[in-house]
């Protein structure tokens, strides 16, 4: 089996360094944002409070990586009882057509410690114990590769940083991946650290609120925030349908950026703003629950209507109290939670479906790696010179919808 192989870091293309990992820079074309994509003549007041800034972005990559044609392969081949046919159908309708993952490879010798054929209909196979062992051994090289291109493209020395957030909700381990970035990268032992934890896709967006509150808070702050996610360590052995999706969805990333109060002097897109709203009697529609054998993923194939019903008239009523409409909007980071959830996002919002382009061309290249992959989006967009305002979207457990304003 012909396995494809990414870079485990890419940089910024502003920096002058080539962006690795399948994703050069350039490779998508912003839409010309037209004459009613204008910024409202209000767009920020000195009621907003002080200016945060997102001074550098990083991501990285396993090494390996597998096409999502020989995944559902490998997938039917671990699952007892399963049909082939419908495996490959629901792979291919996920919108991914390449993902990374921390296992030594995709291809079945390999795996021959790791995953294996089930031995009966009660096989599940790996215990969450074994699983959270191969988290615990990976995440950190992981978040490592990230963070060193954030604090490369923010300009940042180690010894800067007086807060660390990190985020994960793929794996447990204490101490965590926040105490091997301290160590390795000589962050200094004094600095504060909060994670956030377990709380689904939009856990960046989260880890970026809390970094927000630090630096509004003290002008001197320069805050860290790292999401690292290996979703691959938890593939259910199941034929029920829900499960199979979230096994041809989910893959393993990374992602860091670098947030400072604007009043030290760096240049980036601003988090002007953020909002939350949990969707009333949802909460049966998605989960993450830790199993036996893994974490264990709901997804009702009622989420992207639901999405599509509700999120239009919130997303308008919080724009306006930012004195702007949908069509202020130019570039848009929708977290790809499958292709339904973007069409139906961009339907219910209301905005061109053609500006979905990044988050699509991610979930291809890349697949839902949970909580680092709207930055992979910023850095699409941002590589490709889109104009702020942005608005980031993320989708979880709840049902929650998150929203950050960038500029």
């Amino acid at each position: 089996m012909e396995l494809s192989s990414t870079v485990s870091s890419r940089a910024d293309a502003s920096s002058g360094r080539p962006v690795s990992g399948g994703l050069p820079a350039g490779t998508v074309v912003a839409r010309e944002p037209q004459p009613s994509h204008q910024r409202s003549p209000h767009y920020r007041t000195a009621a907003d409070g002080p200016r945060v800034v997102l001074c550098g972005l990083g991501t990285a990559l396993p090494e390996n990586g597998v096409s999502q044609s020989e995944a559902a392969a490998l997938s039917a081949s671990w699952i007892h009882g399963a049909d082939p046919r419908t495996v490959a159908t629901l792979y291919r309708l996920s919108g991914v057509k390449h993902r990374q993952s921390v296992l030594a490879g995709e291809d079945s010798e390999s795996h021959s410690t790791f995953y294996t054929a089930a031995k009966d209909e009660h096989d599940r196979g790996l215990s969450t114990s074994d699983r959270m062992e191969h988290y615990a051994a990976e995440a950190g090289p992981l978040a490592e590769s990230a963070c060193r291109a954030a604090m490369r493209n923010a300009g940042t020395s180690s010894s800067e940083f007086t807060y660390l957030v990190t985020v994960s909700c793929s794996g447990f381990t204490a101490p965590g991946f926040d105490n091997a970035l301290i160590e390795r990268h000589d962050l200094p032992r004094s600095i504060a650290r909060t994670h956030v934890g377990f709380i689904g896709c939009h856990g960046l967006m989260n880890g970026l609120r809390v970094a927000k509150a630090f630096a509004a808070a003290d002008p001197q702050a320069t805050v860290l925030v790292c999401a690292v996610e290996l979703c691959t360590l938890h593939q259910q052995y199941t034929n029920d349908p829900q499960r199979i999706v979230a096994n041809a969805l989910f893959s393993d990333g990374a992602a860091a950026v670098v947030v400072s109060s604007a009043d030290a002097d760096h240049v980036g897109w601003e988090l002007r703003a953020q909002s939350s709203f949990v969707i009333p009697e949802t909460s049966d529609l998605m989960g993450w629950q830790v199993g036996n054998h893994g974490f264990e993923m709901t997804l009702s194939p009622s989420v992207p209507e639901v999405i599509r019903t509700t999120l239009g008239p919130w997303l308008r009523d919080w724009l306006a109290k930012l004195d702007l409409r949908v069509e202020h909007i130019p570039a848009w980071a929708i977290h790809p939670g499958g292709p339904r959830i973007l069409t139906e996002t961009a339907d219910g919002a209301g905005f061109d479906p053609a500006l979905l382009a990044p988050s699509r061309e991610v979930l291809a290249s890349h697949g839902n790696m949970s909580s680092p992959t709207v930055a992979f989006i910023l850095e699409r967009l941002q590589n490709a010179g889109a104009e702020p305002p942005c608005v980031m979207l993320g989708f979880g457990p709840g049902l929650t919808i998150e929203a950050a304003l960038l500029g």
